[in-house]
């Protein structure tokens, strides 16, 4: 039986039906779950996709953390579900609390579509551990509102404790500048492109692994995390059955 994997879906969601194409792929059960909805209905994972949740009017992903299915995914976390946020995922993740840090307007002021690279900083993670040797990654990103802030402790401490999990990196692999250098795209400080929390269970990331899936959408690099993220969702939801059958 293949694990259930919960996508949510907001108004204005348009990554949704990508993401639960990415996760048929990696084998996974993919499951919609309305923005109005409480019940996760049993997922052992979820995903918050891309796009413009509730129009991302005043801020983005500002509105969409009230919303009902945001209490259910914050009971998840804090009881140890998983639970990625790509792009527009990542704002909500971040107006929640549920990550670290704040995704400002791009320093350019503009919108931007096109592809970059990324590097895996910690490979033993839910998230990141069927990704290969460390690599740049070409996805592509989508946003005007992805320049990854916080404050210079919360910084280092994100660094110290191995909470940083991706980086915009050039073509060799070197660590992109925080201005004015193209493979950072919109100016994120220390040019972090994805964190987790302090728990090891949230994380959320800037660019597109489900629209880096498939070799015929120009590249699959992304489909490595999106395998190690349905790989953990069945580890997790074989130990919680497991556990279920122990206590009967």
């Amino acid at each position: 039986m293949s694990v259930r994997v919960g996508v949510v879906v907001f108004p204005g969601s348009n990554c949704d039906r990508d993401t639960t194409h990415a996760l048929a792929l990696a084998g996974a059960e993919p499951v919609e779950l309305w923005h109005e909805a409480a019940d996760l209905r049993g997922v052992a994972g979820v995903i918050l996709p891309g796009g413009f949740a509730y129009g991302d009017y005043l801020r983005a992903g500002v509105i969409a953390r009230f919303s009902p299915v945001m209490r259910a995914v914050a009971a998840f976390a804090a009881d140890g579900g998983l639970v990625l946020g790509i792009c527009n995922g990542f704002q909500v993740l971040a107006e929640a609390g549920l990550v670290p840090g704040a995704l400002l307007r791009n320093r350019g002021l503009r919108f931007l579509g096109r592809d970059v690279r990324i590097a895996v900083e910690q490979p033993a993670t839910p998230f990141t551990h069927l990704a290969g040797p460390r690599r740049p990654l070409r996805m592509p990103v989508a946003h005007g509102e992805g320049c990854f802030f916080a404050d210079a402790a919360t910084l280092d401490e994100l660094e110290a404790n191995g909470r940083v999990l991706f980086r915009y990196v050039r073509d060799d692999g070197a660590t992109a500048a925080e201005v004015d250098d193209p493979a950072n795209p919109n100016g994120s400080l220390r040019a972090i492109a994805g964190v987790r929390n302090a728990a090891g269970n949230v994380a959320g990331l800037m660019p597109h692994p489900e629209r880096a899936s498939e070799g015929i959408l120009g590249s699959d690099d992304g489909f490595g995390l999106i395998r190690s993220f349905v790989d953990s969702a069945a580890a997790a939801d074989r130990g919680s059955r497991t556990l279920e059958v122990a206590g009967r």
